[in-house]
């Protein structure tokens, strides 16, 4: 064996422009089986981080917003939004008996310039009623939220102070959120008076955006839970037969939609890998026939000198498993440059939730596709092999003659 791996080896170094084709070749296999199912599992993680965010059964917001989609734009993509509506609502909502819990949410855009330290979305709620977004929380503060205290999300960036502010606000960071992979993470939040102030602070400062909106007297968003046993599409529908200019949406069909986005694009991921992975065996299969077609007479010559079939055999397996696998560490080096540096830019292009996987399974999923590339490298190999040495040696000899 080891006369073979050092024939193999040999042979490699002897033909460099070929090895580098190959190596290239197997790269590009490699690379778009590792990156493919890498972006896949990533957007289905998302998704799955997105829904479990939300916690809540219904959300109620104002009927212009649900149709322009905002709310969307918020909680998937970290734009910064701000609308309201009647605070009435909350006394609607409360006398239906199929509701359990229900919690306001008030929604502030910062601004942009020296008042305040970042452009984020600002999320105030109460965390007397909240059921939603202090569960996960305290997965990573459980101290209670004072006055003047922000917990962060993931993306945004903590001064070594501990402060930030917004409408000139100076505010405690006592907290920062894991990563979810959707909008959440460009998100500061904190409780209603912390709100008020910084709406309050905006108007001195001439930021007329929030003038007209009478904090004691608005919400943004209402989340609902219903009681276990209610239909939520059927608690939903009586919500809307008694309002006017907001909408309750089930949640199920907010993060039904964004399933079909993320299904619609995990089919388009897994068919380009396929084609990919297709087009790539044909050319290899082509160019180990070239390769082992322009060696005939190189391995009729071994032949002769008292190798086997099998040995030859052997030596092209090996050769093609040694170009498989260094390209194959090549190509999941290079699609790893690209996914895990502009996960950002890539979550942002395809406009869903995308969260990565853990190291563990990334690197099960690099394992996978090291193997699949060695796998089918290896085969073509063989495939190859046993065609040309099915032939007779005097006769290979002979057609150069």
């Amino acid at each position: 064996m080891k006369f073979v791996i050092s024939l193999a080896r040999r042979n490699l170094k002897g033909r460099p422009i070929r090895t580098v084709a190959l190596l290239m070749l197997a790269a590009f296999l490699t690379a778009a089986m590792f990156g493919g199912t890498v972006t896949v599992k990533s957007l289905k993680k998302g998704l799955e981080s997105y829904e479990a965010r939300l916690g809540a059964d219904i959300i109620v917001v104002p009927k212009e917003t649900d149709s322009h989609g905002t709310v969307e734009s918020i909680l998937l993509q970290g734009v910064p939004g701000y609308f309201y509506m009647d605070k009435s609502v909350l006394d609607i909502i409360g006398s239906m008996e199929s509701v359990k819990n229900f919690s306001p949410q008030f929604y502030l855009a910062s601004a942009t310039t020296g008042c305040c330290d970042s452009a984020v979305q600002i999320i105030g709620f109460d965390p007397e009623s909240d059921f939603s977004i202090q569960p996960w929380i305290v997965e990573n503060y459980s101290s209670s939220l004072e006055d003047g205290d922000v917990i962060v999300g993931s993306n945004i960036r903590i001064p070594n102070s501990g402060e930030i502010r917004f409408y000139n606000v100076t505010c405690n960071a006592v907290a920062q959120l894991d990563t979810t992979g959707t909008g959440l993470d460009s998100a500061v939040y904190a409780n209603m008076n912390t709100i008020q102030k910084m709406m309050e602070s905006s108007d001195n400062l001439g930021f007329h955006y929030f003038s007209k909106v009478s904090f004691d007297r608005a919400v943004s968003s209402i989340l609902i839970e219903v009681e276990e046993g209610c239909d939520i599409n059927s608690v939903a529908r009586d919500i809307n037969l008694q309002l006017d200019d907001a909408v309750a949406n089930p949640t199920k069909s907010m993060i039904a939609g964004i399933a079909k986005g993320l299904l619609g694009t995990s089919k388009i991921i897994g068919t380009l890998t396929f084609v990919i992975w297709f087009l790539a065996t044909i050319i290899l299969i082509v160019s180990f026939t070239m390769i082992v077609n322009e060696r005939k007479r190189e391995l009729a010559v071994l032949r002769i000198c008292g190798a086997s079939i099998r040995t030859l055999s052997e030596v092209l397996v090996v050769e093609s498993v040694l170009v498989s696998s260094i390209g194959g560490l090549f190509g999941i080096v290079a699609a790893s440059m690209v996914i895990f540096p502009f996960e950002g830019v890539l979550k942002r292009s395809l406009q869903l939730p995308m969260l990565l996987p853990g190291a563990g399974l990334i690197f099960l999923i690099a394992i996978g596709a090291l193997c699949g590339s060695i796998l089918t490298c290896g085969l073509t190999s063989v495939i190859c092999t046993h065609k040309i040495t099915e032939k007779d040696t005097g006769l290979i000899l002979r057609e150069g003659a």
